[in-house]
């Protein structure tokens, strides 16, 4: 039994030795892209929007269509304000224009 658990833990050690080794922008991170959907969903101009939010690593992609320019600045703003977001891909788009 204890050969077993010595087994499945050094497993579990390669594992997480392997996942640190991978570069953090290929991995989804959906607890960051969870806060970021928060805190534009608290935001009283943004809250009504449908921002759809993606992440790969500490990078934060923004999609969706906004009714203006200061919109789109806003949510980027919030989305950079979040603890982890390192850089935010704003891709949202302005419509009518």
């Amino acid at each position: 039994m204890k050969t077993i658990a010595a087994i499945v833990a050094a497993f579990a050690l390669a594992l997480t030795a392997y996942a640190e080794d991978r570069p953090k922008h290929e991995t989804h991170n959906a607890g960051l892209s969870a806060k970021v959907k928060t805190a534009l969903a608290t935001d009283v101009g943004l809250k009504t929007l449908k921002i759809d939010v993606d992440s790969k690593g500490n990078t934060v992609t923004l999609k969706g269509a906004v009714d203006s320019a200061d919109t789109k600045r806003r949510a980027e703003e919030v989305a950079r304000k979040v603890k982890g977001v390192e850089a935010v891909k704003n891709e949202l788009k302005v419509r009518g224009s």
